[in-house]
């Protein structure tokens, strides 16, 4: 199993810091999370998720895209579709979300490392590249028209093209998923993020319609509980909801850049959801702020930190007041 953030019990117990006095900033996932209605229709615990209860019709619209397959977070598209090609050369950029990597090398499959100048000149020697828009954590956006130009060079030897967008949903304008389906392009999305729902684990593949219908057989029935069914569409049927917290996340997004820059960890890359510092004291960084309770995401390779979003005016001052104090014992 490879790390991941949110292992706030984990930190409480290490930390022996009482779990509710944690600032969780590990996940990058919105902490002002779509508000899931206190009543919730009791028949949806007692009952076998069904493929017609209205989700697909709502996320078809959202997504804008007719041809997609609901699946248990972005996470089990991961870790299934290696097992859909024979022996591939698979192309990925580092640092980035580790699974991928992970995944496909537990198939057999060949991973390559790249840096982003070497993708074009790489593409002939791939079967697969990989991805994520923006990246995470490094905050690296790609256009749709460079995205698609990869495209174009993958399916002419029966390429994948595959692009996460788990954090995309801020700037839905960058997303690729209107212009699915594609031979040999596959769009993971995500609910956790944006929607603040990860506990739901629901995610969607956007692909043609005969790679959607394999993935379904090897994912087996009822693969979301229909509680998650029911919460997810009534989500990405929320527009107004979806348009105020696009325009908070990207001004709340703005506060932490700064934030960070004035104590002097300028952030190297973002989304609107997290700020990535890259700094050789990383780890120094790490275990002094979960020493006051705020859990952040350490990388190793290169060192660097991930901050996520504050969830209140409070929590944004415990981060201020902490950040400051480093910043006072870094520079004494």
């Amino acid at each position: 199993m490879l790390e991941h953030g949110g292992k706030l019990n984990r930190a409480a117990k290490h930390y022996n810091i009482p779990l509710n006095e944690w600032l969780d900033l590990s996940t990058g996932i919105n902490p002002n999370g779509w508000p899931v209605p206190k009543s919730l229709p009791a028949n949806r615990w007692t009952q076998l998720p069904q493929d017609d209860d209205g989700l697909m019709v709502v996320a078809q619209d959202y997504y804008q895209c007719e041809s997609l397959l609901a699946v248990a977070g972005s996470q089990a598209a991961i870790q299934t579709l290696p097992k859909l090609r024979t022996h591939s050369r698979v192309g990925l950029l580092s640092p980035a979300y580790a699974e991928h990597a992970h995944a496909w090398q537990q198939v057999g499959h060949e991973v390559t490392t790249l840096e982003i100048e070497q993708i074009s000149a790489s593409l002939p020697d791939l079967d697969v590249l990989i991805i994520i828009n923006p990246n995470n954590p490094t905050g690296q956006r790609f256009s749709a028209a460079q995205l698609l130009t990869w495209h174009e060079t993958l399916s002419t030897h029966g390429g994948w093209l595959i692009v996460d967008e788990a954090f995309i949903d801020v700037t839905p304008e960058c997303s690729l998923s209107h212009l699915c389906p594609k031979t040999g392009l596959i769009v993971l999305r995500s609910i956790g993020k944006f929607f603040g729902l990860a506990g739901l684990r629901t995610g969607f593949v956007l692909a043609p319609k005969e790679l959607l219908l394999t993935l379904k057989e090897y994912l087996g029935p009822w693969p979301i509980a229909a509680m998650s069914r029911y919460i997810t569409a009534q989500a990405l049927a929320d527009k107004q909801w979806q348009q105020q917290t696009r325009q908070s996340l990207l001004n709340q997004g703005g506060k932490l850049s700064q934030l960070l820059h004035k104590v002097g960890l300028s952030p190297q890359g973002d989304c609107s959801l997290f700020q990535w510092v890259q700094t050789d004291q990383a780890e120094d960084l790490h275990q002094k702020l979960a020493k006051m309770g705020i859990l952040t995401r350490l990388f190793s390779q290169p060192a660097s930190l991930r901050f996520g979003l504050p969830q209140s005016d409070h929590a944004w001052q415990r981060l201020q007041l902490a950040l400051s104090t480093l910043a006072i014992s870094r520079t004494a």
